[in-house]
């Protein structure tokens, strides 16, 4: 959705309403939803056709199917659970299947050069905000550990005291971003993505479709969609994502050193 900067301002506000209330887009009326986002009805279908769509319903019908794909509550799964063989073995190797069909479409489905540019705007800052929270904050968790190990400058956003927009507040155009999350996105992090772009700090962004709001405010974003076993996922390829784009990240940082170093002797 990032090419939504160029689009007309009533279309660009159809598509940022669409970012903001998926939901409304889904199952709303097309007259219910033009009132929501203070556009005319037919607005929307040259929405839905600037994307390439035959119309707005065709639109929706792709809304529908990510949300009830990915919104399942949990007591709806536990019973698609009790309808497979539910024994302990049968769910261990079920969770393993889902792990390996999400890291075989992490091999097939990363962009090798959009992955090279996000590393190297995150070697290149002076210190890297990590955005995650809810499902995904365990990415920024583990993130943070690995970087300090390795001896790279974060922060992790997410702070028990409550105090996370004043240490966004810190972060310049020196510095860079990670956000990440999924469907259902979490709103602050959302928040917190935009508020960084607005004031010119590159972000980097995963995420599981190029309709999450995350998009737009990425300078580089990845989608990475996770498969599941009986509406539970998990977070394998994501974890294996954000762990190759720490070891990178602080691979390129120590070969700039040693640039570095190498002129300054000569």
């Amino acid at each position: 959705m990032r090419r939504s900067r160029d689009l007309p301002p009533r279309l660009r506000a159809a598509a940022e309403f669409s970012l903001d209330h998926p939901d409304d887009i889904a199952f709303g009326t097309v007259a219910s939803i033009a009132q929501a986002a203070n556009v005319q009805p037919s607005t929307l279908v040259r929405f839905a056709q600037a994307l390439g769509f035959e119309g707005f319903s065709s639109l929706q019908a792709l809304f529908r199917d990510r949300l009830r794909e990915r919104h399942p509550v949990y007591t709806d799964r536990l019973k698609a659970l009790q309808g497979e063989d539910s024994q302990p073995p049968s769910i261990l190797f079920g969770f393993v299947a889902a792990a390996k069909t999400s890291l075989d479409r992490l091999a097939t489905g990363v962009d090798l050069e959009a992955f090279q540019r996000a590393v190297q705007v995150l070697a290149g800052a002076r210190t890297i905000y990590l955005v995650a929270k809810r499902r995904s904050y365990p990415i920024g968790v583990y993130m943070a550990y690995a970087f300090g190990k390795l001896g790279v400058r974060t922060q992790l956003v997410g702070t028990a005291a409550g105090i996370d927009e004043d240490i966004l507040a810190l972060a310049e155009r020196e510095d860079a971003a990670f956000a990440v999350s999924f469907s259902p996105y979490a709103s602050e992090t959302v928040a917190q993505a935009r508020g960084l772009a607005r004031r010119g700090v590159p972000v980097v962004a995963l995420t599981d479709s190029a309709f999450s709001p995350l998009v737009e405010s990425a300078s580089e974003w990845f989608e990475l969609a996770e498969a599941d076993h009986a509406g539970f996922r998990l977070l394998s390829a994501s974890m294996a994502f954000a762990m190759a784009l720490t070891v990178a990240v602080a691979e390129e940082r120590q070969i700039q050193r040693t640039c570095r170093s190498s002129g300054s002797s000569r």
